[in-house]
Formats: structure tokens, sequence, C-alpha cells
């Protein structure tokens, strides 16, 4: 009870504040998009609605400083004479943090002319302007914003049109039918494993993000038809940035909720420099409750801990130089033997196994930028990641007595091992030829050490142990690229580019170009379109997989699988109804081949993978399988504006392949139709409004999962899940429905603001379903439903020291 009334006495507390007029700082920088200088006296202006608040000039470091603006929300606009202008939409100002803006600005093709507002960059634009169709800019905002997202990027990204949630229990997004196997996750210009805790190998979701959005700055996310510069995905890209810490003034925040307890402090090296540190430590809430003996209604606590950190050097003569890190270590054991009720059946984990998992996952890297000359700049990246997963479950073996579980004895079942260790070089440059024609080349070259050992207990044929995986080994994957952009007029861009991969492993190579446009043909409404060749390796521990021959010898029959391609095409349409409201519609195909499948007639696809956080270990297979993806989305969205947002995203799919045996069949993923409804009010008062009050909600409605039918007789003989390949997919979960609902409250002080907030996750408690629980014979007998109703609260200060002396 002491925790929880801490956040209700400090914010009581907070009532009694100074009559001192509270006013916090926005700085920046402005400078060109594409040769990253300076744009010396561009002028940044802060307006409230229309109302011109305060403006400045960039000076001669490309610096700007708006100060003694209270707290509130500001739009902000940026001009510079021959460039097109920006506005950056409901910048928030609290007491307790600065706010620090970093502007690119990209030059008019039209020449030295005062660029219109009809031209300046609209909201929800992609950051990467080298994208033309299937991108949005996502804010650290809209992470918050969003009822049911609980700060996540991956769970934001859910609203968008043509994404979905896999499971309400982990994080992997489910992007125009495929497979979150699919999904790139890309920090600072590294390509980075799984970012979340307790994320199984191989996929790119889990139940609690590694990373954190306070570290995080504006990014992209993308689903489909990417600029030549992505690689090794076929499904969506996650290209995350880390925002710089504070070089003028040291900061801190602090947070306590379900989710964890962390701190964060930032601030300047040194008192004249612009170098700057910022670093992030959370700890999990749930653990600690257990350290203190508080029963949280489960003995299976996740114990989880992670860090971030990114050091930024700045110099005139040498350039930006950065250095940056993540990383994470969570463990859990899920016991089932000790349970007695026969009714009991848990959200995770096999009721029929003890687990004892683990994993951990680490980023760092260095970045360093240098301008070359006037037109152009340089970048390299080094970086080594390092990822590991552990687990060993134990079969229990029992009886039922009375009505109760009596454990009889438990044998070890599954263990392994998996350590994968990348060290990585990237390098680009970027030139601007001239305002209308843009070039960026390079290449990311990524060497995989492997370490992975996996045995598990069969009772075909000798009821023994098998080693399914023993592999210490290396491989290179090189990924060179180049693009071009062509901005014919300051309204039609033309983007395209190639990208190539080899992979060492096994002779691997392909050959991807790319072409995107768009148009705007009239005054807020564009006309896009965008059209490419993409491929994606497989799991790594897939390659490795150990058979034995009809010799009996052992071998790795999956080791010369060559990528999976696919080819991608997008049409899109946009309309700004006004500057707030915004209609966009986008129809796509995705023809999908090289798909790995087995020799033997079946419907096996590699496609269907991924829809849970388990390993799968196939056949031998072969690229000899296809697929087809094809929709049409839709967003209607009301930017932030006058205290309230509002978005409905809809799209309609199918998702279908073709196994071995050459039948067309429905993909696990294909749900057919996603609806989202979100929207939040924002309530302020007091004095310049210091106090604010927010709510906001979300509803999901989709097509239910598809799933194949058990075959229980063989599951038993063989000690493993056995499904009848004649059903691969036959089955659909009911539709499924969620309602989440947020609410937060806020109070600046005098350099701190208070926060207290609660998200409502399935406030109706809908009974979606996860899976099935078979027992004898092949109809199921029970059903295992996805998170009820889940409250997450949080409480967070963020609070500023001290400023250094000039």
């Amino acid at each position: 009870m002491k925790n929880l009334l801490l956040p209700v006495i400090l914010l009581l507390t907070s009532f009694i504040v100074n009559a001192q007029e509270i006013t916090q700082t926005i700085r920046g920088t402005v400078h060109d998009i594409d040769t990253k200088g300076p744009l010396i006296s561009a002028t940044v202006a802060a307006y409230q609605d229309s109302t011109l608040i305060k403006g400045t000039a960039v000076d001669a470091n490309g610096d700007f400083r708006l100060e003694d603006l209270a707290v509130g929300r500001y739009h902000i606009h940026v001009a510079y004479l021959g460039y097109k202008g920006i506005v950056l939409p409901n910048i928030i100002v609290n007491s307790g943090k600065e706010v620090f803006l970093s502007i690119e600005l990209e030059e008019s093709s039209l020449g030295v002319i005062e660029v219109e507002v009809s031209v300046y960059k609209k909201k929800g634009e992609s950051i990467n302007e080298m994208t033309s169709v299937s991108s949005r800019m996502f804010s650290v905002e809209e992470t918050e914003r969003y009822a049911g997202s609980r700060g996540d990027p991956a769970r934001m990204a859910s609203n968008f049109a043509g994404v979905q949630g896999n499971d309400d229990s982990s994080n992997d997004i489910i992007s125009r039918g495929n497979s979150p196997l699919g999904v790139l996750w890309r920090l600072e210009g590294v390509n980075i494993p799984n970012p979340n805790h307790f994320g199984v190998s191989g996929t790119t979701g889990g139940p609690v993000a590694i990373l954190n959005n306070k570290l995080l700055s504006n990014s992209d996310f993308l689903t489909g038809a990417f600029p030549a510069e992505y690689g090794n995905s076929n499904a969506a890209v996650f290209d995350l940035k880390m925002r710089n810490g504070n070089n003028e003034r040291t900061e801190g925040a602090f947070q306590w909720g379900f989710l964890g307890t962390e701190a964060l402090v930032e601030g300047p090296f040194s008192k004249d420099g612009k170098s700057s540190y910022l670093f992030n430590y959370r700890y999990s809430t749930i653990s600690i409750f257990h350290f203190l003996g508080i029963d949280i209604g489960t003995d299976a606590t996740p114990r989880y801990q992670d860090a971030s950190f990114k050091i930024n050097l700045i110099s005139k003569k040498s350039g930006y130089l950065s250095f940056f890190g993540i990383g994470g270590i969570s463990d859990i054991e899920i016991i089932k033997s000790t349970l007695t009720d026969t009714a009991d059946v848990g959200l995770y984990g096999d009721d029929e196994i003890d687990e004892y998992f683990g994993t951990k996952m680490g980023v760092l890297g260095m970045n360093y930028l240098k301008t070359l000359g006037d037109k152009s700049y340089m970048k390299l990246t080094l970086s080594t990641t390092y990822q590991n997963q552990h687990n060993l479950q134990q079969k229990i073996h029992r009886s039922i007595v009375n009505g109760e579980y009596v454990l009889n004895k438990l044998t070890n079942y599954v263990g392994y091992d998996f350590n994968l260790t990348n060290y990585s070089v990237s390098y680009f440059v970027n030139s601007k030829l001239s305002a209308k024609h843009l070039i960026k080349a390079g290449f990311m070259s990524d060497l995989t050490h492997v370490n992975l050992v996996d045995s598990i207990f069969q009772n075909i044929p000798d009821s023994s142990f098998h080693t399914r995986l023993q592999a210490t080994d290396d491989f290179v994957l090189i990924q060179p690229y180049v693009q071009w952009t062509w901005r014919a007029t300051d309204r039609l861009n033309f983007n395209t580019g190639i990208h190539g991969q080899i992979l060492t492993l096994n002779g691997s190579t392909s050959l991807e170009p790319r072409l995107g446009m768009k148009w705007e043909f009239l005054p807020n409404n564009t006309l896009s379109a965008g059209i490419g060749m993409h491929s994606q390796m497989i799991p790594t521990y897939v390659y490795f997989a150990e058979m034995e021959d009809i010799n009996g010898n052992t071998v790795a029959p999956n080791k010369d699988l060559d990528f999976q391609r696919s080819n991608h095409l997008v049409i899109g349409y946009n309309r700004y109804l006004n500057s707030n409201f915004r209609l966009k519609l986008e129809t796509y195909y995705q023809a999908l081949y090289n798909i790995p499948v087995t020799y033997y007639n079946s419907y096996y696809s590699l496609l269907n993978e991924g829809w849970d956080l388990n390993r799968f270990y196939p056949d031998s297979l072969t690229n000899s399988g296809t697929g087809a993806n094809k929709g049409i989305e839709m967003t209607l969205e009301k930017f932030f504006n006058k205290g309230w947002f509002g978005m409905v995203t809809a799209s309609l799919s199918d998702a279908s392949y073709k196994g071995s045996n050459k039948i067309t069949n429905t993909s696990i993923f294909n749900a057919g139709h996603v609806v989202n409804a979100l929207g939040g009010k924002e309530f302020t008062w007091g004095k310049k409004n210091r106090t604010s009050f927010g709510i906001g909600s979300k509803v999901t409605w989709a097509g239910g999962r598809r799933y194949t039918p058990v075959d229980t007789m063989s599951s038993r003989i063989n000690g493993y899940t056995v499904y009848f390949d004649s059903l691969t997919n036959s089955k659909q979960f009911r539709d499924y429905f969620r309602f989440d609902v947020k609410l937060n409250y806020k109070i600046n002080t005098k350099k701190v603001t208070h926060e207290i907030g609660i998200d409502l996750v399935n406030l109706t408690g809908q009974e979606n379903i996860l899976k099935l629980v078979y027992t004898n014979g092949s109809s199921p007998t029970r059903e295992v439903y996805q998170l009820g109703f889940l409250p997450i609260f949080y409480y967070k200060i963020d609070f500023s020291l001290k400023k250094r002396k000039s």
C-alpha cells in the first residue's frame, strides 16, 4: 500500500504550485537533409493553433533556441529560402524536460524561391525521403498516446492499416498476411536481433520490449516495396532512431509501473562542448513484488532487466561520433508439475511440461558521420550484436486420483542453448548532385558466428534422446545497394535503386531492383506507386538442423536453402482533407516464391511458421513453394489538434500459398479483415495549462486465427504435437475483438513534471481464443483464451537537475 500511495501523495503535493509562471525551452538544429550542412538563418517559429507565440533564426552553427515558452503544446514551423518548409505538430513542452529537435529540410527543385506553405512536408510522411509507398513516420508520443500500445513501437504499429497483432501475450505483428518472421528491426542503422524479452530464436517479438521509447526519436515503419537500402526482409521494417541526450542541462526521469521500475539520466559531458550522454536502466516490477512476498497471482514470475545508452560526441572539424547500445536479460520458470486442479490451464507454456527458459540480447555500436564538401556526407557504422536462448523442459508424468492430479515423476524432455554473435560494418555516401538529383550508395556486411546445441527425447524410433542440432560455424551476409532520387518537380518524385544480397553460408545471391513514384497531381492529392523484388534468409538455426539420411549419417539437409523471395506492387492515394485530416488508400499484391516446402507432397510451407513463440524443426525442405498476399487498406486520420485526435484503419486481405502438393491453401495469417478505431481527448486547466487529463480508447475487430486440428493419437506415440496435414488451416477461431482504454493525469511544477496513468487492456474481458486443448480423440475438449482484462499502471516523473555554466 505504501508503494501505491506514493504517486498519489506526490500528485496531491504538486497542487501546491509556485505562483511564478512555469516555462521551458525548445531548442535544436536545422540542417540540409541531403548534405547535413547547417541552414544558417532559417526561421523557426512556435505557434499555438494559428497564433504566433515566438520566433527565432538559426545561427552560424545550425542551432536555434526558443526560450520562456509556457508549458503546453506547440506547432513548430520551419522555413528556409529555396527549401521545402516543415511543420512539426503537437510538440509537448513540460516543465521537467527541455525539448530538443533535430530538423532536416529538403531543397526545393524549383530553385531559390520562397516555397509556399502548400508544398510543406505533410504530417505523417516518412522521415526517409526515398520511400514512396507503405511507410509512415511515428513519434514517441504515439507509442504513449494510443490505448493498448504500452509505450511499445510494435504494439503501436498494430494500429496501422494492414498490420495486426499476432498474440495478446506478445508484440510480434502480422503485416499484410506475412509471418512475423519476416519483420526487420533496424536501430541506428544496424540490423539487430529480436529486441524483446523472452524472444524465441528466429522470432521477432516477445511479451516485453527491450527497446525503451524514452530513448527513441521519431522513426519510420514500412510495410512493403521498400527502398533499396533495406534488405533481408519480406514483411515489414522498423527503422528506429535514438535521440541524443541534453548537451546543456542535466536531466533525469523515474518511472514505476507494472512493466518495470526504471531510471534515466542525461546531460552534457563538459561545460563548453556539445557532447552529451543518455542512459536508462529498468528492472521487472513483478520480480520486485515477488521478492517482497507480494502475491501477484502466479508463481511463474518473469524476471527481466534491460539498459540502453547513447553517447554523442561532436567536433566541428572531425564530424559527429556516437556510441550506442541496448541489452536485456530475462528468464522464467513455468512449473506445471505442482498443479492439482485438472481444470487449471495456463496462458503460457505446455500443461504437461515444466519449463526453465531464458534469453539474453545485446547491441553495441558506433556511428561516425562527416560532411564531404558542400554536397555530400558519409556515414560509417561498426557494431556487434549477441543473442542467446536457453531452455530446459521436463516431461510431467502424472495420474488423476479423486479428481486431482498426482505427480508420478519428471523426465528431461528438451534442452537447448543457442548463441549467435554478429559483427557488422556498414558504410554509405549520400551525394546531392543538384536540387533535383540525389544518389546514396553503400553496403552492409554481417559476419555471424553460431554456436547451437539442441536435443529432444523421442519415443520413436527408440525412446531416447536425439540431437536435433549441434553446430559451430561462421558465415557472412553482404548487402550492397545504390539509390537514386529524381525530384522532377516539387510535386513529382521518382525513387529507384538496386539491392544485392550474398550469403556465404551456401552461395545464395540476389539482385533486387526497386522503383517508386510519388505525384501530387492536385494540391493535397497524391498518387504513389512502388514495385520491387525482396528476399530473406530463413531463421539461422533451421539451416543447421540435423537429420539422419537413409544411410544413417547425420546431415543438415536445409543448409543449402536459397533465400525466400517476393515481388511487391503497391498503389496508393493520399488526400489531405485539411491540415488536420487525412484519407489514405493503398492496394497491394505480393507474389511470394522460392518458399521452403517439403520434398514429399504436403501442405507444409515455411510461410505458416511464426504463429507462436516456439521454434520449429521442419523436414528436409526445397525452395519450390509459392504464395500470394493481396488486399486493400484505408486510413482516415484526424491528427492531434485542439485537444483531440482520432484514427480509423481498415483492411480487407487474402493470404494464400501452395505447398509441395501444388494445392492452393489459405495461410494461417489470413485474417480476412482487420478494423481499428481509436481516439483520445486531452483536457487542460490551471494557470498556463499546467494540469492535464487525457482519456483514449481503441477498438479492434479482426478475423480469427486459422488453425489445424491435432492428431492426438500420433502426438502421443511420437511424444510431440502432430497435426492433420490434410486439414492444414482448415479451421478458424471466432472473430477477435478487444476494447482498450487509457487514462493519464499530468501536472507541471517548476522543473518537475508528474504523470500517473493506467492502460485498461481488454476492458470488457473478451474471451479471444489463443489455442485449443486436446485430450482424447480428434475433437478439442476446451479453449485457452488470450489475455483477459489487464490493468497496466505507471507513475513517472521528469525533472531538471542543473544547467551547465556558460
